[in-house]
């Protein structure tokens, strides 16, 4: 990607994120129906990490972008909208209601993140590592999770429809409620 380009997504993202810190985003825990059945680990509500100061949020989008890494960082509510995360290291952040709607994440580390609410429609998260994540409610309609390890995910009430789960490890994921229509690879075709 050439600089110019670059720096106009840079900058695009970051008076995105300015808009979105002005906006009343209240802090949540994560929404988990229990049931006797689940485990006590797969049914304990995930807290989001605290909400930060816009500045902190802008900071964290231009060390992700910068570096391809924001470890344990807070970018609730930002718009990654057809970015190129290829292979970043998002391990453990709150990325609640972010939209990735058509990113390309391949390979990308979302290891224990909260992606609560969060819009993956269309997003190519194929060879992902998803492994514990909390996908309550989130939007995977039409993605590409191929070689995606969701083991111990939480995907309870997502949108799975017409997405591609071939190949992908979904042992111990919470699926009660999801959305399976359509959906390839691990069930054959729903």
């Amino acid at each position: 990607m050439n600089t110019f380009n670059f720096k106009k997504i840079t900058s695009w993202i970051l008076g995105l994120v300015m808009i979105f810190s002005l906006l009343n985003q209240p802090h949540a825990l994560a929404q988990v129906e229990t049931s006797p059945n689940l485990t006590p680990s797969t049914s304990a509500p995930v807290e989001s990490p605290i909400v930060l100061p816009a500045e902190s949020i802008t900071a964290n989008v231009r060390r992700l972008l910068e570096t391809n890494e924001c470890v344990g960082c807070n970018l609730n509510g930002v718009s990654f909208e057809g970015v190129n995360l290829l292979g970043a290291n998002l391990e453990s952040a709150n990325l609640q209601n972010v939209k990735f709607e058509k990113a390309n994440l391949q390979g990308i580390n979302l290891k224990l993140a909260n992606l609560q609410g969060v819009d993956l429609g269309k997003a190519n998260i194929a060879q992902a590592n998803l492994q514990g994540a909390n996908l309550f409610d989130a939007d995977l309609e039409k993605a590409n999770l191929q070689g995606a390890n969701l083991q111990g995910a939480n995907l309870q009430n997502a949108d799975l429809e017409k997405a591609n789960l071939t190949n992908a490890n979904i042992n111990g994921a919470n699926l009660r409620g999801a959305e399976l229509e359509g959906a390839i690879g691990v069930f054959g075709r729903v």
